[in-house]
């Protein structure tokens, strides 16, 4: 048997091997070479958003179009060259992970399958105190880009207004991300109380557009996700390539961009170019470290209002303050608890109809519904299909709700058993809560 061909770079002084270089990644013909040259092309820029972070390394060992997995757990055969560190996780479980600082490492870990880049906000000599706060606009379905950029320039006032500099990015998908470079002086929870008071406030200025409510039933419009903040999330980081067709990167962008671009412009074709003609846009972001005291202060102000702490996600410890951690769609048996608190009830009648190893297979599951259904489809709007990514044990899954209210009580289907109907933990001894670290997925 032939073997497999290597191709040997030399980069920042070492030589890293490139296994499978010829292994096609996108649909538009580009290579596993191609996506490591185009890190080799833009590694200043790259390194910016991961320099010195443990990495989450999310492998896309057969390509953009195929499903990933995620390892936490640096590899146990890597380079005395590669650092890590270890962290420990809100299950209280530990891992090493990658610590990536110069162009050798970073092509590395993408010659192990990484398309993009998932660096956690601490850096490695200090895991419990953030230097980084980040905004993440998800636009839901249906919402317009330019809804996704007006969000983003809302975002940046109120950051001005609280003595603090955002650095935009497109998200390589179809939002934006907004990070904002902080001294390292708050705990994770301080971060994500901070980010919170910041979603809220933006969504009190375009309540028709922007949205902090958690749970997709209750959402509109511009999504802001603040518990991208909670300890152990991650976000794709600047210049990180996307698994999309096109091949599409997250681009810093500056703010007087940010109302005329593209997204589609930035590929991994596109962007070394770009880089090599006007530079990083984010490269002052170190030197623009600033303080979370005003938003902390916005957030108390807020409690004092009566704005209690909003959900976490499912695998966090619960919070005091923190309301029910359930759909509000299933909450029937907690609303004689909840009436009398303060809080808002909201019942959505959400049915499941789809859950699948792979997307597609889920929207197929999708279409079969709605054959079977075809009155209560013909009333569904954009929003009303819940498409949901879902953490397994090292892969994610997809599962598919429909939410029933713009079909008439009297003419909705009822809820059938899911088809396909997957269970990531079938044949598992660990279960969802099971003993291993929690899984981490990264933003849109």
């Amino acid at each position: 048997m032939a073997k497999a061909r290597t191709v040997v770079l030399e980069v920042a002084g070492r030589e890293v091997v490139i296994t499978n270089p010829d292994k096609i990644f996108f649909s538009t013909g580009q290579t596993k070479l191609d996506l490591v040259r185009y890190y080799a092309a833009v590694a200043e820029g790259a390194l910016r958003g991961v320099a010195g972070r443990p990495i989450v390394l999310k492998r896309y060992v057969e390509g953009a179009e195929r499903e990933p997995f995620f390892q936490k757990r640096a590899p146990e055969e890597h380079p005395e060259w590669v650092e890590t560190v270890e962290l420990r996780f809100p299950s209280g479980r530990t891992a090493r992970e990658i610590v990536v600082r110069d162009a050798a490492q970073l092509l590395w870990i993408v010659n192990l399958g990484c398309i993009d880049l998932n660096p956690h906000p601490v850096r490695a000599d200090d895991l419990e105190h953030p230097d980084e706060l980040r905004v993440d606009l998800d636009p839901g379905p249906g919402v317009s880009w330019d809804d996704v950029r007006r969000v983003a320039r809302l975002v940046r006032d109120v950051l001005d207004e609280h003595d603090l500099r955002g650095w935009p990015k497109t998200s390589g998908s179809r939002g934006m991300h907004i990070n904002v470079r902080i001294e390292r002086r708050w705990s994770f929870d301080q971060v994500r109380r901070a980010a919170l008071a910041l979603a809220r406030e933006v969504e009190r200025r375009a309540p028709e557009r922007a949205t902090s409510q958690w749970w997709k039933e209750e959402r509109h419009g511009v999504f802001l996700d603040y518990n991208q903040n909670a300890k152990d999330r991650t976000v794709a980081s600047a210049w990180s390539v996307r698994p999309t067709p096109d091949a599409r990167v997250s681009m810093p962008l500056e703010w007087d961009e940010v109302a005329s671009c593209d997204p589609a412009a930035f590929t991994l074709a596109t962007a070394p170019a770009r880089f090599a003609e006007r530079g990083d846009a984010s490269a002052g972001i170190d030197a623009a470290a600033g303080s979370l005291d005003r938003l902390l202060e916005l957030s108390a102000a807020q409690e004092a209002a009566g704005l209690r702490d909003a959900p976490w996600p499912p695998h966090y410890k619960k919070h005091g303050d923190e309301p029910t951690r359930v759909a509000p769609s299933r909450r029937k048996a907690a609303g004689a608890n909840e009436r009398g608190r303060g809080r808002r009830q909201t019942t959505q009648p959400l049915i499941t109809v789809a859950k699948a190893e792979h997307k597609a297979d889920a929207l197929a599951g999708l279409e079969r519904w709605k054959v079977r259904h075809p009155a209560a489809a013909a009333r569904l709007q954009e929003d009303d299909i819940l498409v949901d990514s879902m953490r397994g044990r090292s892969t994610t899954w997809t599962r598919i709700r429909i939410n029933l209210r713009h079909v008439s009580e009297g003419e909705r289907p009822a809820e059938e058993p899911p088809t396909p109907d997957y269970d990531p933990w079938r044949g598992s001894k660990l279960g969802p809560r099971g003993s291993r670290a929690p899984k981490t997925r990264s933003s849109s």
